[in-house]
């Protein structure tokens, strides 16, 4: 008698020859990115160990690096001493209701403007209550690039007890290595401010 079930030889056929054809396009990690990775984290281990001999708290508000570098810093045991929330305003209207960025700043210079980054680390501050946070929008790749702001262009803005420094930056490779760079000079220059060494 025939089942009315399912073939299960034929399917394990099909399946077989579906990974013969087929391999997932898994992107390994290339030792330049681990290298960048690493010294990332190490990074925000320093900048932990800074905020807390000063008793200061750091927040971030990231677009293009997606959070990665509030992982960088989670990723440190006892982070919760000086991070308490991150932002990830990925789009324009996050920017605006989360950070408190103008409408009309967005629609004149683009979310890649340093305008923009300005306010969205004055507005992660001062919704976070903290005392240093950095901002970060920019194009990753590896399309959404244009004349004026090719992709790997990226703007960043680090608020601290003495203000607001901004910078913009023409990063290289492809869309991951241009995030990793970016959560890297993030948090290269948090660690500079909080020391008072600075460096953009």
């Amino acid at each position: 008698m025939q089942s009315s079930g399912l073939n299960v030889g034929l399917l394990k056929q099909l399946s077989g020859q579906f990974k013969q054809r087929y391999t997932p396009p898994m992107s390994q990690p290339t030792s330049t990115s681990n290298s960048l990775m690493s010294s990332a984290f190490d990074l925000a281990a320093q900048l932990g160990e800074a905020l807390e001999q000063c008793s200061a708290m750091v927040t971030t508000a990231e677009s293009c690096t997606g959070g990665g570098v509030a992982h960088a810093i989670t990723a440190v045991a006892g982070s919760s001493r000086w991070f308490s929330c991150g932002f990830v305003t990925y789009a324009n209207s996050a920017k605006h209701s989360l950070l408190g960025v103008d409408k009309q700043l967005l629609e004149r210079w683009g979310a890649v403007s340093e305008a923009v980054v300005r306010q969205m680390a004055e507005g992660a501050a001062r919704v976070a209550a903290a005392d240093y946070a950095v901002a970060i929008s920019g194009i990753a790749g590896p399309d959404g690039g244009s004349d004026d702001k090719p992709v790997g262009t990226v703007w960043f803005a680090w608020f601290g007890p003495n203000g607001v420094i901004t910078k913009k930056y023409q990063l290289s490779g492809d869309r991951a290595a241009v995030r990793e760079q970016a959560i890297k000079i993030s948090l290269q220059q948090l660690l500079h401010q909080v020391t008072g060494c600075n460096t953009v």
